[in-house]
């Protein structure tokens, strides 16, 4: 048996814009059938004219090579458009690529968009025998697992009422039960997750990681770094419909983190400088005497800083400051896509005449899981986060070994435990 469940071939869907679906009758259909090579051919090969199809059309996937082995977990990240959402859709075949070739080999299982795959007017019981039935499952399989895929998805006592009048919580609840405990071979996820509250999420992350752990291959579209980080052992990055980075999730988003700061301008500046303050300089350094290693790198065109999750840090930096007579200094650690995990502030600080100050700071033990990370460093006023002077950020990235048990977690740490036998 092949160790690779899905494989594309120079998959590609052009779509063409402003024109809607024309329904069709069977006549239609077979007719459609039989003319659409010819159609995609004129396409694809002929010259449009100024103003034509140039103008009209678009390649929301492009040329798509892609191989995902059995037990992956891939992360696909990219800027909103970038063809996410496509490529799923292709995969689980509810849209046909314009050309190339999609190959899944074993049983599928998809959650999409809210209510995809779910008939409103029928219960919430007979959507999953519907499901079950679709991939393949036998009547009997469903009984042993229907309690165990209600009580998951907390609905109870809504099971028996059609899902049209469920909020959408509850059918993304159901859908993912559905789609999880019916143990297809693959599993497709987009960000429909993201309609749950935070419970729901994180409950459904570690069925993901419980199911991957039997040996389900599971590919995951998704905005959350972090989510790519902690969960997937590969990502990909999409940008216009192409791949243009493929490997560990780390170096994947720190190109994804790269593209998201790209603006019409060219790339944004990793700093703030307001009327109130500049930064001359800043730097994250080694701790002295610290453990773990420290280095210097460039990757996914940043200039980054590698750390071991055991490293001590140092960052160091001078600002000028305009009229504030007492600030407060911090160092804040963020997602790359700015999600903050922890901040540590100064005490009031006087302002020398001169405007000019240079502050180092030294964090004994970052405590931080391996991925990737942003350091910010910056002057605020009395006032604190109300009213920060300038800041900057650098791009950091832990890679290393941490404690296991705590692979999941945003930190690691140690404790001092103290057992007894109440025997």
């Amino acid at each position: 048996m092949s160790n690779v469940v899905i494989r594309t071939e120079n998959l590609s869907k052009l779509y063409q814009i402003g024109k809607l679906q024309e329904r069709r009758n069977l006549r239609g259909t077979i007719q459609h059938a039989f003319t659409t090579p010819v159609r995609s051919a004129q396409r694809l090969w002929s010259k449009p004219s100024n103003g034509d199809l140039a103008d009209e059309t678009i390649w929301a996937v492009k040329d798509v090579n892609l191989e995902v082995k059995r037990g992956e977990v891939l992360g696909v990240v990219g800027r909103n458009g970038a063809g996410k959402s496509t490529l799923l859709k292709i995969l689980s075949r509810i849209t046909f690529p314009t050309s190339g070739s999609a190959e899944i080999n074993g049983r599928l299982g998809s959650l999409l968009e809210v209510g995809t795959g779910f008939q409103p007017e029928l219960s919430g019981r007979d959507n999953v025998y519907l499901n079950g039935a679709i991939l393949g499952m036998r009547k009997a399989e469903i009984d042993r697992k229907l309690d165990e895929i209600v009580a998951f998805a907390e609905v109870e006592k809504f099971i028996d009422t059609p899902v049209k009048q469920y909020s959408s919580g509850m059918y993304v609840r159901l859908a993912f039960s559905v789609a999880a405990h019916l143990e297809p071979d693959i599993l497709l996820v987009d960000e429909v997750l993201a309609v749950g509250d935070a419970r729901f999420y994180s409950k459904s992350i570690n069925k993901m990681r419980a199911l991957n752990a039997q040996g389900m291959t599971i590919v995951l579209v998704t905005h959350h770094v972090w989510l790519v980080q902690t969960v997937c052992s590969r990502a990909i990055c999409l940008e216009k419909g192409s791949i243009v980075c493929d490997g560990e999730p780390v170096k994947v988003i720190a190109l994804y983190s790269g593209i998201t700061q790209e603006s019409g301008n060219g790339v944004k500046t990793p700093s703030l400088d307001l009327e109130d303050a500049r930064i001359h300089s800043f730097q994250i350094c080694p701790q002295e005497n610290g453990t773990g290693v420290m280095k210097r790198l460039s990757e996914g065109g940043l200039n980054m800083t590698e750390a071991s999750p055991y490293s001590g840090m140092k960052t160091e930096l001078e600002v000028e400051v305009f009229g504030f007579p007492r600030i407060k200094f911090f160092v804040r650690v963020t997602s790359p896509d700015g999600l903050p995990y922890f901040t540590v502030y100064s005490d009031l600080v006087k302002m020398p005449e001169c405007g000019r100050i240079k502050c180092e700071a030294s964090i004994p033990h970052l405590m931080l899981m391996p991925g990737d990370y942003s350091i910010w460093s910056g002057v605020c006023s009395e006032e604190g986060e109300k009213r920060i002077l300038t800041e900057k950020y650098l791009p950091f990235v832990v890679r290393g070994e941490a404690q296991a048990e705590s692979r999941y977690s945003f930190f690691w740490n140690r404790a001092d435990w103290q057992i007894q036998d109440k025997d």
